[in-house]
Formats: structure tokens, C-alpha cells, sequence
């Protein structure tokens, strides 16, 4: 709707005090404290400004201001990262999406990868037509600050983000994608060998050893050391490298995995 109508006094000040909240998305509790009127009378009041377009609704009872010059209000999208940031916190961007932030990746991905320390009933969310794919991760750390749009995100940092996708290879968009990550990884100025060790035995899953040895020899990636450490930290038995996809695949007895697809090399 266009919002050449104009917007009386009264509603300039009420929608003055939600602009000024602090973050770009409020819910009607939150709203209501703001313009100190009851919850029914807030949530009218804020359904009236959207059908006026001046908010827009994120999802029932989340809403966020319409940015002045929007051709189309009804159809104005939130940045998907403030998003995730307001609904899914405490959590951190993490997986593809943040391979793709620090340039480790040059594939996108449609959908937005969290890490949150809540639980929610669904695995993978879709608010204003973006997929949010979820992991439910107590300890939120290895993150780095960002700002979007005048609000702080944690991101995974570069070396937790290679953890992460090695941990669950699925958030990586399988291994071959996860390959070229890693590649990329220890081919940057990122790259941060000490902090790869500690942050896999934290992780607690040597099945991350088998997989990245298995990558770093396949690529010819310069990393003895941390082949070396791979090697005396691989777990007895098979374990699947990519559990994304069903195959047969082979058995790699020097890595014991069982490989169900190639890399590239």
C-alpha cells in the first residue's frame, strides 16, 4: 500500500516511539510497553499500521518498520540475519552461510544456517519466504560480532565454521561443498591450525578427524601436522563422510570411512 496518504499526529508519535525501540523488530509485548496501551489495543494498532504500511508483520506477533520509499509495503522483506538474530537468539550464523560470509565459498545458498541453544519443534523454519535450517548447539562460542544494519550478529568464526560443517556436513551443503570449503580454508590468511585442534576435541566427535584427513590428503593440501594428528585420533570402526546422501560408496581403511561420494581433487 502506498503511504502517500500520510499518517496523522498521533499515530507519527505512537509509530516515532516504536522506530526508536532500539531494534529493528518488536513484538506486541514489546510494543505495548513502548506506546503504553493494553495488549488487544496494541495488537489493532499494530495490525492497522500494516495494513496501512508502515510495519510489516515478520511472523504472528513480530513486526518491524517499513523503511520510507518502499514501493510495495505488504511485500517488504526483513534482512533475513536480523531475522534469525531476533527469533532464534541465543544463536550464531553459522554453516554455508557463514563459509559464504568470509569469502570461503562462493556458492549461496537459499536458506540461512543457525546454531541456537533453544530448542524448537521444527529443524527448518520459513518466515517471509526464507528457510532458516536449525541445530540446536548448547555452547554458543568462536563467534565473531558483525553488524547488520545497526544491529549486532554473532557469526561463526572461520575456523569454527570449518568444525561445524566437518561436525554436520549436511549445514556445509554436503562434503563435496564442504571439500572446496576447507580447501579454501587452509589455502586463506584464515586459517588457524592451533585453534582447528582445540576446537575439534571440544567438539567431541573424532569422526571429524577421519573426514578431514581424508580431505587434506585427497586435495594435496599442505597440512602435515594436522594430518599427522588425524591420524592418531581416528576412532575404531567405519564412520560414514557424507551422511547427506545414500550410497554404498567404498571402504577407506586408512581414514576408516566409508566414502559414499568422490571429491574432486
Amino acid at each position: 500500500m502506498n503511504k502517500s496518504l500520510g499518517i496523522d499526529e498521533k499515530n507519527r508519535r505512537l509509530l516515532d516511539s516504536l522506530n526508536r525501540f532500539g531494534h529493528k523488530l518488536f513484538s506486541v509485548d514489546e510494543a505495548a510497553k513502548i506506546i503504553d496501551l493494553p495488549m488487544n489495543d496494541t495488537r489493532l494498532y499494530l495490525a492497522y499500521l500494516t495494513r496501512r504500511g508502515w510495519l510489516a508483520r515478520i511472523k504472528p506477533g513480530l513486526y518491524t518498520s517499513v523503511p520510507l520509499g518502499i514501493v510495495n509495503p505488504q511485500e517488504y522483506k526483513e534482512n533475513p540475519w536480523i531475522v534469525a538474530n531476533q527469533i532464534f537468539a541465543p544463536c550464531y550464523i553459522g554453516g554455508w552461510s557463514a563459509a559464504a560470509y568470509w569469502s570461503l565459498t562462493d556458492q549461496l545458498s537459499n536458506s540461512i544456517f543457525v546454531y541456537t541453544s533453544r530448542t524448537f519443534r521444527k529443524k527448518e523454519i520459513n518466515i517471509q519466504g526464507t528457510d532458516f535450517v536449525l541445530k540446536l548447539k548448547k555452547n554458543i562460542e568462536h563467534t565473531k560480532s558483525v553488524w547488520v544494519e545497526n544491529e549486532k550478529i554473532q557469526v561463526s568464526n572461520p575456523t569454527q565454521t570449518i568444525v561445524d560443517i566437518l561436525n554436520d556436513p549436511a549445514f556445509g551443503g554436503g562434503m563435496r561443498h564442504v571439500a572446496e570449503i576447507i580447501k579454501n580454508y587452509f589455502e586463506s590468511d584464515q586459517r588457524n591450525d592451533i585453534d582447528l585442534q582445540k576446537y575439534i576435541i571440544m567438539c567431541k566427535n573424532r569422526t571429524i578427524y577421519k573426514r578431514l584427513g581424508f580431505i587434506l590428503e585427497k586435495k594435496n593440501i599442505s597440512a602435515k601436522d594436522i594430518i599427522e594428528v588425524s591420524r592418531r585420533n581416528i576412532s575404531a570402526g567405519y564412520s560414514i563422510f557424507d551422511p547427506t546422501i545414500i550410497s554404498k560408496g567404498r571402504f577407506n581403511r586408512r581414514w576408516n570411512l566409508k566414502v559414499n561420494t568422490e571429491i574432486a581433487k
